[in-house]
């Protein structure tokens, strides 16, 4: 009973706001191995000009549901095998639309361990439970006296028997479990309480000590901050429902005495009130908060994910500094500042170590040093890593600066995360045999002030360090989504064909790691790329693969202009009679926005290239080769302020932003310690979503607003209206390591006897597989 495309296509589509046969023609796409940058540059006319963003989700979507119709088949031949599937049961599985209501509705067929339900029937107990089911008037004890046998000795066994037996059924429910946990995600309080005695242990969950919420409303970062303190067994975490109802009115009970219709005057009525209650305390409550528990920790997840991808989004897109020789320096105390000198393409010219720092105090030898490094290879950037020492070392270097005729390098901190990784990397090894590991990290520092993408593809996503949670997040999902997003930048910027280095080209649409190596094999072997035709020869590459990834492939200065810029080999033929009804040659038309604003692209229309097309074209002729990207600037660190301990309220500083989460946005002000621009200081109205005023790489003018030494807290506003209430330092913990306290009523929380099982049960249930 899978799903054919078109059914498929219509439920995506709703979710992604297209039409449906739009979604049908990306999925086949998909299907056909076509990457979701391709789709969107270059199959406009076939989707209906889907973006980016709405094929990502589509893709993601179309595995879940495919997923979802696995399963669905693989239940119905269960329960099929069993003997045990009607016409009403295969009606209701081949309707349902999650993951989650599948399994309610297969829980009943599902092979199980033997239960006490399943004893109590062997016992032959079964005609009792139906029996008091179906005669409410008369007495269960009654009803049990005639069960009693050698293994059911008494009317009490008899009836735990019977009792389990219904429970059972209606843990099994599949409608009564869908309206109770529609309920509690409604009305549901998430709880969180310390464990005794880590009160000093788990300082950083302080706010969490006593703390509760309503699960439908916790935000991403407090659930994950929450999980977090109870997998440090820091805190104990509940879902709790109608804490303040007293049974027989809590309406979840109320939802199952509703379901089986259980009245109150007759004997029955009375026992099942109670089995109701049981079944409740001792089977849903627990099952369901665990469902609703693993609910909360994939929001929280997705949530968290899509904060990392964004914020490396930003960073990958952020400015290059472009082909300037550049002189990178990873800090570093007793171990001596690492220096690395690379040329505009990035090629390595000249390493050393200095030792300008304790013990050996070498000021006046380091700065001769750098300074004859930046006359012999003329350098025009000097990039610094923003670690352990980094302010000493620019200061260093500003002194030195001060010393040389113009025209004088710029200093740049830059962010080194990930440059530790990528220097104990095969890539760098490959890329750099001989060189001492600590020497790698600073050509990275240098290189990634050139050209971020380019260096940045080369370290694990995953390791530059800009999301929250990073490491309590599902790290499949993770390193999927942050693929596509890496994946997204390098062919939204495209890739020179001749320069390119075997990771970044590994990051082509329809390229991988093994045809990026050939690339760069026959590179090397055969010399440069003239035109793009030229892959062809290639090794393994063929004809579908130079289709995938011949747009976003650059070739300045080849035979072919338009192999510089992103028009794809297979529109050439429109390009060329744009060029012929222009009257101009190619070289000359290209970058002529004038000539070509007048051109009407309807006239240029085919039976295979459609008005989208043609309009990407004149774009593209207009500014040929257009990088995305914004320009290039730096911030300015404040003179004198170099340690946390320099920074006073009321203090305006510059600085870079290095991280935006869901509660504000992190700033490098040149402490060795961000400070945090909580939401409500980001801008003089209300911010829902920080990414609305700033992405990571901003430059940001801010104000000190608090300063707390001990706990390294800066709270920062970017508010013109400083007046108003700022984040303090206090917030910022809370925040960062928890959240905002919801307030309201404080509960003792569960027994320990209570939280001892559910702790277990949560641990087996968060456990991934």
């Amino acid at each position: 009973m899978a799903a054919d495309i078109r059914s498929l296509a219509a439920t995506i589509a709703t979710e992604i706001n297209s039409r449906a046969d739009q979604a049908k023609a990306a999925i086949e796409l998909l299907d056909e191995g076509a990457t979701v940058p391709f789709i969107a540059r270059y199959r406009k006319e076939v989707t209906g000009g889907l973006d980016d963003g709405q094929l990502r989700t589509l893709a993601e979507r179309l595995v879940y549901l495919r997923e979802l119709e696995a399963r669905r088949a693989a239940i119905v031949e269960s329960i099929t095998g069993q003997g045990k599937m009607t016409d009403e049961l295969m009606r209701k599985i081949a309707v349902v639309a999650t993951k989650a209501e599948l399994e309610d509705l297969y829980l009943p067929y599902k092979p199980k361990r033997r239960t006490r339900a399943e004893i109590a029937r062997e016992r032959g107990l079964g005609p009792l439970a139906d029996t008091i089911l179906a005669d409410r008037s008369k007495e269960p004890a009654v009803l049990a006296e005639g069960f009693i046998t050698a293994d059911v000795p008494d009317v009490k066994t008899a009836l735990e028997g019977a009792r389990d037996i219904i429970a059972e059924g209606i843990a099994e429910n599949a409608d009564l479990l869908g309206k109770l946990r529609t309920y509690m995600k409604t009305n549901a309080v998430l709880k969180a309480r310390v464990v005794d005695g880590k009160q000093e242990a788990g300082a950083k969950f302080a706010d969490y000590f006593e703390h509760q919420e309503r699960w439908a409303t916790a935000p991403g970062h407090r659930a994950l901050a929450m999980l977090r303190g109870w997998n440090e067994e820091v805190l104990t975490l509940t879902i709790e429902v109608d804490v303040d109802a007293v049974s027989p009115n809590k309406p979840v009970e109320r939802m199952i005495v509703s379901a089986y219709e259980i009245g109150t005057s007759k004997p029955g009525d009375r026992w099942l009130m109670d089995v109701a209650s049981w079944t409740w305390r001792v089977k849903l409550s627990m099952s369901l908060s665990l469902d609703l528990m693993r609910e909360l920790r994939e929001r929280a997840e997705e949530e968290a994910i899509h904060v990392f991808a964004r914020n490396l989004k930003d960073l990958l897109l952020a400015a290059p500094a472009g082909s300037r020789a550049t002189m990178g320096l990873d800090p570093g105390i007793r171990t001596g500042v690492k220096v690395a000198v690379v040329d505009g393409t990035g090629k390595l010219l000249e390493t050393t170590t200095v030792y300008p720092f304790p013990p050996k105090n070498d000021v006046r030898g380091t700065q001769a040093t750098l300074a004859a490094l930046v006359r012999k290879h003329k350098v025009e950037l000097i990039s610094i890593g923003n670690g352990t020492g980094s302010r000493e070392t620019e200061k260093l270097v500003a002194d030195m600066l001060a010393d040389l005729p113009a025209p004088k390098p710029t200093k740049v901190i830059v962010s080194e995360a990930g440059a530790s990784v990528y220097s104990a990397s095969e890539t760098a090894a490959l890329e750099f045999p001989g060189l001492d590991v600590s020497l790698r990290g600073a050509v990275s520092i240098a290189r990634r002030l050139q050209d971020p993408l380019a260096e940045l593809v080369k370290i694990e996503p995953k390791s530059i360090g800009v999301g929250q949670y990073q490491h309590d997040v599902d790290q499949q999902k993770l390193s999927r989504s942050l693929d596509a997003v890496v994946e997204d930048a390098v062919n939204a910027v495209g890739v020179d064909l001749n320069t390119a280095s075997a990771p970044l080209l590994a990051r082509v649409s329809g390229l991988g790691p093994s045809i990026a190596d050939a690339i760069v094999k026959h590179r090397d072997g055969e010399g440069r790329f003239e035109t793009r035709r030229d892959l062809l020869k290639v090794a393994r590459l063929g004809q579908r693969t130079f289709e995938q990834c011949a747009g976003f492939l650059r070739i300045p200065d080849g035979k072919e202009p338009l192999d510089a810029s992103s028009v794809h080999p297979e529109a050439y033929g429109v390009a060329k009679r744009i060029v012929a009804a222009c009257g101009r040659d190619l070289r000359s038309l290209m970058g002529d926005a004038a000539v070509l604003k007048a051109v009407d692209p309807r006239q240029f229309i085919d039976e295979k290239f459609g008005l989208p097309t043609v309009r990407d074209i004149l774009a593209e002729l207009e500014k040929p080769g257009r990088d995305p990207r914004p320009s290039f600037k730096t911030a300015t660190f404040a003179e004198g302020v170099n340690e946390i301990g320099d920074l006073k309220p009321g203090m305006l500083l510059e600085g870079t932003v290095t991280n935006v989460a869901a509660f504000g946005a992190f700033v490098d002000i040149g402490v060795h310690q961000d400070g945090l621009v909580h939401v409500s200081q980001l801008a003089d109205r209300f911010v829902k979503d920080p990414h609305e005023v700033v992405k990571a790489g901003d430059v940001v003018k801010v104000k000190v607003v608090e300063v707390d030494v001990k706990r390294k807290r800066i709270g920062l506003s970017m508010r013109k209206d400083v007046s108003a209430v700022a984040a303090t330092p206090g917030q910022q913990s809370r925040e960062k390591n928890s959240g905002h306290n919801a307030g309201g009523r404080r509960d003792s929380g569960p027994k320990p006897e209570q939280q001892g099982s559910f702790g277990a049960a949560l641990a087996d249930a968060l456990k991934r597989k």
